[in-house]
């Protein structure tokens, strides 16, 4: 079967050692954010090689994969979606797609695995769509995973130059406790002042008090060392 084979593909080039190194990196220890994810050391050129060789599968295949307790194979049942959607022509079969992966989207179960794949299915799903209150219902979940798609699917959004999304979910996630959102959200804030600081200094003007430093700091990374300097004061 063809996920067999693409888990096979994996294992021939899986190594130990890189593995290792990447269970710290991708904090998969007891009580970290990924306990229990499994590496086999494949590299992100060697997945999106597998990726670029594999024939569109059905659901049920890439199921398979988004199943599995490999982090490399859940990677690239992602991939595979995002090229599906892609390729896909019809409105119908990007939702099927898109319905998909909010199906599975707690199988994205690390920071790398959402941010790979959800703004170029969920954010680009939803880029023409006046109703986008999936994100507004994932941000309040009670899984990590589905509030960080939350926010990082409106980089899609921000590209085209809508920003009010990023900044309402930001808005949202500002209470939140963990690195991993201060990080995506601070991340997405960068981006909206990308296209315009203005906006972006106008959230951190009324928010600023309120945002976890991490955040902060990530939003105002291209600020220049004056302008940092002001906003990171209390």
């Amino acid at each position: 079967m063809p996920a067999e084979i693409i888990l096979q593909k994996l294992f021939l080039v899986s190594d130990p050692e890189r593995a290792a190194t990447q269970q710290c990196y991708f904090k998969t220890g007891k009580g970290q954010y990924a306990e229990g994810d499994v590496m086999l050391g494949v590299t992100t050129p060697l997945v999106k090689k597998i990726v670029k060789e594999t024939s569109p599968l059905s659901f049920a295949e890439i199921q398979t994969l988004l199943d599995s307790r490999y982090h490399e194979a859940r990677m690239v049942g992602l991939q595979l979606l995002v090229k599906q959607f892609q390729k896909t022509q019809d409105e119908n079969g990007q939702q099927k797609v898109f319905d998909f992966y909010l199906k599975n989207a707690r199988k994205a179960n690390n920071w790398d695995l959402v941010d790979a794949s959800c703004p170029k299915i969920v954010g680009a799903w939803l880029l023409d769509k006046t109703d986008r209150s999936v994100l507004y219902h994932m941000a309040k979940s009670d899984n990590l995973w589905e509030q960080r798609i939350a926010i990082v699917a409106t980089w899609m959004f921000i590209k085209h130059g809508q920003l009010d999304d990023t900044l309402h979910i930001a808005e949202k996630l500002l209470s939140h406790k963990h690195d991993l959102i201060h990080k995506a959200t601070g991340w997405m804030l960068r981006e909206v002042g990308k296209k315009n600081k203005a906006v972006l200094i106008g959230f951190l003007d009324v928010h600023r008090s309120k945002m976890p430093r991490t955040m902060l700091r990530y939003a105002i990374e291209r600020f220049s060392a004056a302008e940092r300097s002001h906003f990171m004061r209390k």
